[in-house]
């Protein structure tokens, strides 16, 4: 007997530092239906080193456009989680 893990892909933007980071301004990432955002966020410093690792430590997210304050969040139907890095400026 084979246990199937159902999996989802999620659409990741990349804003600023974590942007220059990932060296990319959009993927898709696959991860299970369970994933919540922590998981989400080992997931991408594990595949792009430790530069984004660290950037992500500093970062805010937003679900669809929705901030999310708690890393241990379930991804849910989110389809799009976007990275935003602090942001300096007037």
């Amino acid at each position: 007997m084979t246990l199937s893990l159902e999996t989802r892909t999620l659409t990741v933007r990349y804003f600023a530092a974590a942007k220059a980071a990932a060296g990319t301004g959009e993927e898709t990432v696959e991860l299970p239906d369970s994933a919540i955002v922590a998981d989400a966020v080992a997931a991408l410093g594990t595949a792009h080193g430790p530069e984004l690792a660290q950037v992500l430590l500093r970062c805010s997210f937003l679900l669809d456009e929705v901030a999310v304050r708690d890393r241990s969040a379930a991804l849910g139907g989110a389809a799009t989680l976007d990275v935003l890095p602090p942001f300096a400026g007037g």
